[in-house]
């Protein structure tokens, strides 16, 4: 259910973002739509990340209930059992996407203004750069196993 709400805002974000770019070009002439449009996309954007990061969240729970119970059965050995090294990384990779998933949260505080205080436009920037370091990262392929015979 939650991955459907998820799916369902990024999507819905996606969709209006394309509007405002009508509207930042010139094809769409409606300045104040354009904007509110703009306002309601990234509220999607944020309710998207916060839906990510609930589910990171759960999957991170899961993951560690899991390894606890290899530990305890494994003792001395975990580190050469190739299931709790699977399940090592996929931790890893689900913590990766919690922090990502929360820094776009902070991102879409700040463009939407919620706490200018706070999140003034050096952090928004910042967390931004950071969050699309993270993003680039993620989609480098693993690194290829050397074979040794």
């Amino acid at each position: 259910m939650l991955g459907k709400s998820k799916n369902a805002l990024l999507s819905t974000f996606l969709f209006l973002d394309q509007i405002v770019w009508a509207g930042r070009t010139g094809i769409y002439k409606n300045k104040e739509r354009v904007e509110l449009i703009g306002r309601i996309s990234l509220f999607c954007w944020m309710g998207s990340s916060a839906c990510t990061t609930v589910i990171e969240l759960a999957e991170i729970g899961r993951l560690s209930a899991s390894m606890k119970k290899l530990e305890k059965e494994l003792k001395q050995t975990k580190c050469e059992n190739e299931q709790y090294l699977n399940k090592l990384k996929q931790s890893n990779e689900r913590l990766l996407a919690l922090i990502k998933a929360s820094m776009d949260i902070v991102v879409a505080v700040g463009l939407l203004q919620l706490a200018p205080k706070k999140v003034t436009p050096r952090v928004t920037g910042a967390f931004g750069f950071t969050s699309s370091l993270i993003s680039c990262y993620q989609l480098l392929p693993a690194p290829s196993k050397s074979k040794t015979s």
